[in-house]
């Protein structure tokens, strides 16, 4: 719980009539606050251990207002990101409003038990989407130059509470004609210090998957997060669409509030899946474990430690390891930003079995990355960021990304963001070449 750092100087009596008056007035205000607080404490240690024994058969009166409260008041940012933020944009605004005006009222007695026929005690559902448009330009030799104009992404998302412990999210995507789910999961949220997450949602492996594209900076997601976090896999499994997803069950959780502001200072995930990234069933008895550490020592400054050991089996029966770890670091103050990642893998890709049994190539890989956000004006801005991929973790396979993306936010829900890069890529024959990017996001 976090304490109020403002308080009221003493106060002693003066000379004078009406200063000896407002002094016993103010001794008699704080008197009756401390004896309405000591009253209180019985009846909340009493609740706390009637909801204990009754296997929190009921809850408080405020517990059933928070369960049908809007989803937009139930979504505030939690310290450590799991999750993409998603938010209502100009359109789905009006909607939310709608929707929350003609669900009824909660009711008054606050008594609130569970059951079948329950239906009460759910938050009005949050609406939510957006779309990124793009164009690509490259000077790549034998990519006449560029894809040009392009959908990169649009999406469709609803979340909220039902018995205000229990949030679900959907969320679906389209590019241009592939249409697929994205995410769809349930999360027990009653303690900070534990929650239990059951569905597809992001892997627990990096401070850059979890992040909507629209709060990354850049115009896509770092080499290390696309090929060591399964949206694009270096093994050759998992297209770009899985964007870091997975199916599985997760336990995750806030501890140690610390400091004037109690922020909390580790968090901790662990994550059970199939392995074979979203919208498809496992393909052996094997499951993946990814977790976390996170340190938060002050407020906004993270440093996190991930790991990850499971395997991938394609249509063919064939199997590959994948056996990572990555160590993190961001920070964000004052509308600055600083994050960095490396990453190192053990496993195969897919193309290094061979027919008569054997296994070839280097059977590893790694990655990192810089970027630096810098606030300009409130509607601008610019993002740099050095971008590294290697190939069997060897020099002479490396991909080096050197970027700068100003971010113009005209509006919340309104973003122009062109970006240039320039690329040096050993494994060409041509390592060096440019891009330029020009990427509108609108959040409807």
């Amino acid at each position: 719980m976090q304490r109020n750092s403002q308080f009221s100087p003493a106060l002693s009596p003066k000379s004078g009539t009406e200063s000896l008056r407002q002094y016993i007035i103010y001794k008699n205000n704080m008197l009756r606050k401390s004896i309405l607080f000591l009253s209180a404490v019985p009846f909340a240690l009493s609740a706390f251990a009637e909801d204990t024994a009754n296997g929190a058969q009921a809850v408080t009166p405020s517990a059933a207002a928070e369960a049908a409260a809007p989803a937009s008041a139930l979504s505030a940012t939690p310290e450590f990101e799991s999750d993409e933020r998603l938010e209502e944009g100009f359109v789905t605004h009006y909607i939310n409003n709608a929707i929350e005006k003609a669900m009824p009222a909660p009711a008054s007695s606050g008594e609130m038990h569970y059951g079948r026929k329950v239906t009460d005690y759910v938050s009005a559902p949050k609406l939510g989407g957006y779309f990124i448009g793009k164009y690509a330009y490259t000077s790549q030799e034998g990519k006449h130059s560029g894809t040009g104009f392009s959908q990169r992404l649009m999406r469709f998302y609803v979340d909220g509470k039902i018995l205000g412990n229990f949030a679900y999210r959907i969320q679906v995507q389209t590019n241009n004609d592939k249409f697929h789910v994205k995410d769809y999961f349930l999360e027990w949220q009653k303690y900070p210090e534990l929650r239990v997450k059951f569905g597809q949602y992001k892997r627990a492996f990096g401070f850059e998957n979890p992040m909507n594209p629209w709060d990354v900076g850049v115009g896509d997601y770092s080499q290390l997060t696309k090929l060591l976090t399964g949206h694009s896999d270096y093994i050759g499994a998992e297209s770009s669409s899985n964007g870091g997803r997975d199916q599985g069950l997760q336990l995750q959780g806030d501890l140690f509030p610390i400091g004037k502001d109690g922020h909390r200072l580790l968090h901790y995930q662990v994550m059970l899946a199939n392995g074979q990234g979203i919208n498809t069933s496992d393909a052996d008895s094997r499951k993946d474990v990814l977790g976390t550490l996170q340190l938060q020592p002050v407020k906004g400054l993270f440093v996190g430690f991930f790991g990850w050991t499971g395997s991938f089996t394609d249509s063919r029966g064939v199997t590959v390891s994948r056996n990572r770890y990555m160590l993190s670091a961001k920070y964000d103050a004052n509308d600055w930003t600083f994050r960095s990642e490396y990453a190192h893998s053990v496993g195969h890709k897919l193309s290094d079995y061979q027919a008569d049994g054997t296994w070839t190539g280097d059977a590893r890989a790694d990655a990192w990355y810089a970027t630096v956000g810098v606030p300009c004006t409130p509607w601008l801005k610019t993002y740099v960021k050095y971008d590294v991929y290697r190939d069997g973790a060897d020099w002479a396979k490396a991909k080096s990304i050197y970027s700068i993306a100003p971010n113009i936010h005209l509006h919340k829900n309104l973003m122009f963001q062109p970006q240039v890069n320039y690329v040096h890529d050993r494994s060409l024959a041509k390592a060096d070449y440019c891009e330029a990017w020009l990427e509108l996001y609108v959040r409807f």
